[in-house]
This record gives C-alpha cells, structure tokens and sequence, in this order.
C-alpha cells in the first residue's frame, strides 16, 4: 500500500454535533474512528453566537466554544480529528466492501465504515450587509434563535412552508413579524397561508425584496424596495432570519447514493444506512424536517451504533486475507 493510501476502520465526514456526537459513540465502540473536519471545522454552529436550547448547558453556551467542547471529548476517547475535506469518493455495492474517499483531492483514504455528517447549508440572499451581519441580527434558523428577539420587532424572508412556519413561530413571541415574499403569492400550503393570514401581528407584503439590512453591528432595520413599482422603503427590526430553504453538502455523493429531489440523503425506515452497505448518513444531510444541534447530534449516535453493528456482522478485509 503506497503511502498516499490509508485503510481504516471508521471514517467520519463532517464536524458539526452529528459527526462530532458520531465519533464519540465511535471510538468508545473501539471503532478508532477518524473524522475529518470539511471546510467549516464545528458546521453551521460556529455561525452562532448563544445556543440556549441544548441540553446541558442551564446558562447556555456560544456556539464555536459548543464545538469546540465536543470536539475535545471526541478526541478524549480516540478519535483522530484531521483538517480536510472529503472531495471525491468511490462507494462500494458489496457488504463488507471497502469505501474509496479522496481528501483534498489527493490523500486516499479505505474505509470499511463511513459515517457521512457533512450537514446542509442555509441559503442566503447574498448582500453584503446581510452577510456583514451574520450573527448580529441575521440568522436562518427562527427555531434556534428567535427567543433572543422576543417582544422586538422582526423580519422574515421566504414564502414556503417553512418561512410561514417560522414567521407563525417568531409571531409568538415577537411583537411584529414583518414577512416578505418576492412574488405576489406564497408557496406554502394553503394551510399554512391561512394560518399566516390569521394571525395578527403578522404582517405579508407581497413583490418584496430586501435591497439592505440596516445597521453597523448589529440589525437596526431594513430598506425594502417593491420589484414591481421599484419603489424602497425601510422600517425598524433587529432581526432578520432568511428562510428560502438549505442545501444539503452533498454534491460528491450524488450518483451513488440514493437522495430526494433537492439532494438530501435517504435513510433506511428509523435508522442512518444510506442504500449503500456499510454507509451511514446523520444530521442535516440526511433531515429537512427539523434540523437542530440535539436532532443531529442524536442521528450521529444512531450512525455509529448503526456502523458498529455492521461492522461486527461482517469480517473485516484482514481477517478475510488472513
């Protein structure tokens, strides 16, 4: 074997809770698990300044210390955790195959189990001071940090069933949603049109767009501009969340393991395996359903109990050569 190809027993791809949570489970199961870590070491929470809904933490914790915490247990119990991404892979059909996965393009890595955790990134609308404000009033995620706005004003962008979602959920709390949507209907189901339409404090303006988000440090407010009259006109938030929906990380599996429409992974019934043996996918590549730090991370420790059984009913390649 040359020395650009490495054989291991558990390879994890990916580095938020679900690869993270994955690893741990892992190397306890003296799977001596290596988890490499994608472009964004610690996933979407690193974007994330206070996460108060994980258990655990009564005070709640700022998301980059969260990862960085797991990553220490992780490596407390014997994972490798290597900087690089995963850029090609070549997934075997057989049970007990070997999985082929390149790493920066030029590292070979042979692995008997892969656990995939490489999560989905949220859609922005790509301003410059939406992205500036990341973190200080911006967020995609109403479920995960709406609570911090709550009897403040707020904005919401999308016209789906999860942006009608979301802005019911922030309308709870918040004294004023303001939703914008780009065309002049919403997406979203009619049942969730008509709970958007009553509710009160819920405010849909239709043929509306953000042209920029106010604010030097933090949100302060938001100058809309009508894509039909051309017409702009700003109001006062702190909080901006876009919902136009995420993409799943997995572009480089596409053609070998089964997915949705929009490129989520498939998963088999209540478990992580992926339609190919000895494949297992956790977190957010795999759930667009409620994609949260605990979910993911409870699909990491399903993906490696899944890998240790798998592994344990097949004879590893050694003892075959043996």
């Amino acid at each position: 074997m040359s020395d650009t190809v490495e054989r291991i027993k558990c390879l994890i791809i990916g580095s938020g809770p679900a690869g993270y949570t994955a690893a741990i489970y892992a190397a306890r199961a003296d799977l001596k698990p290596v988890l490499y870590t994608g472009l964004e070491p610690g996933g979407q929470l690193t974007t994330t300044t206070d996460v108060d809904n994980f258990p655990g933490y009564p005070e709640g914790i700022d998301g980059p210390t969260m990862m960085v915490q797991l990553q220490q247990q992780a490596e407390r119990f014997g994972t490798e955790v290597r900087i690089g991404m995963a850029t090609a892979v070549e997934l075997s059909d057989e049970k007990g195959g070997i999985h082929k996965v390149t790493i920066d393009n030029s590292k070979q890595i042979e692995a008997e189990a892969v656990i995939i955790s490489t999560g989905a990134s949220a859609k922005y609308l790509g301003l410059p001071s939406e992205q500036r404000l990341r973190g200080g009033g911006v967020s995609a995620c109403a479920v995960c940090d709406g609570f911090f706005y709550k009897g403040q004003d707020v904005a919401i962008v999308g016209g789906g069933d999860t942006a009608a979602e979301e802005a019911t959920y922030l309308a709870n709390i918040c004294t004023k949603v303001t939703m914008l949507v780009r065309k002049g209907e919403m997406r979203a189901s009619k049942a969730m049109q008509h709970r958007v339409e009553n509710t009160s404090n819920l405010e849909v303006r239709y043929f509306s767009e953000v042209d920029e988000v106010l604010g030097d440090q933090v949100v302060e407010g938001l100058r809309i501009v009508n894509n039909q009259t051309g017409e702009k006109e700003e109001i006062k938030i702190t909080g901006l969340f876009i919902a136009i929906g995420h993409k799943p990380n997995t572009d480089i599996f596409k053609g070998q393991l089964e997915m949705d429409e929009t490129g989520y992974i498939i998963t088999r019934g209540k478990s992580t395996k992926t339609s190919k043996p000895g494949v297992f996918a956790s977190g957010d590549v795999q759930d667009k359903e409620y994609r949260q730090a605990v979910t993911a991370a409870g699909t990491g420790c399903m993906a490696a109990l899944d890998a240790e059984r798998y592994l344990a009913a097949v004879k590893s390649p050694e003892e075959v050569e043996s």
